[in-house]
């Protein structure tokens, strides 16, 4: 009996944002979803736009998965995991041996193929884009709670909004520039009602 894709569906279950209320509660799951169509979005505008040679599947494939390890470590809130660096280096290794231990549940072969987008190359230029997109989700979901008049996600939208122009990323700025009015924007007024 393989289990790899039972831990992947366990993701649903893992709640983000744990220490903030929210008016919406999100997963593991459908951050990772929107992780990537991000990181797609900001490799296809680097590439399509600025003309630059980003692997966009990769990208994706480290985005899918990027959230992995909690589905057994669970989401470890940022300010917690990012208090000193020793808790977070700590927090790294256990990250790596939960998702080892996940992919030892793939048979073999698969294991071969799927382990270098289980561990990413942290360094590489795809990996880059994914955290940037990991960040643009979460601003997203700060608009969304601000939206629904949650001033907890006060702060946090002003301290995501500086990490995002502090990546000085051209795709990031263009994605800022050209797509984040409209997430402001009801279905109604989307479909020009």
């Amino acid at each position: 009996m393989e289990k790899f894709y039972a831990y992947l569906d366990r993701m649903k279950f893992i709640k983000r944002w744990q220490l903030m209320r929210s008016t919406r509660e999100e997963n593991i799951m459908e951050h990772s979803h929107s992780v990537a169509i991000l990181t797609h979005a900001l490799c296809t505008i680097e590439n399509g736009v600025y003309g630059g040679h980003v692997d966009a599947e990769r990208a994706v494939l480290y985005a899918l998965y990027h959230e992995l390890s909690e589905v057994m470590t669970g989401d470890m809130p940022t300010p917690i995991k990012y208090f000193n660096s020793a808790i977070h280096g700590e927090y790294e290794k256990l990250e790596v041996l939960a998702v080892e231990k996940i992919a030892s549940t793939l048979p073999s072969e698969m294991k071969q193929m799927l382990l270098p987008s289980l561990l990413p190359d942290k360094s590489s230029k795809e990996y880059k884009f994914v955290k940037a997109a990991d960040k643009l989700s979460a601003y997203l979901k700060c608009l969304e709670e601000l939206r629904s008049g949650n001033n907890e996600f006060v702060q946090a939208e002003k301290s995501i909004a500086k990490q995002l122009k502090e990546k000085q990323m051209r795709a990031v700025d263009y994605f800022y520039e050209h797509f984040i009015p409209a997430f402001s924007l009801t279905l109604d007024e989307l479909e020009g009602l």
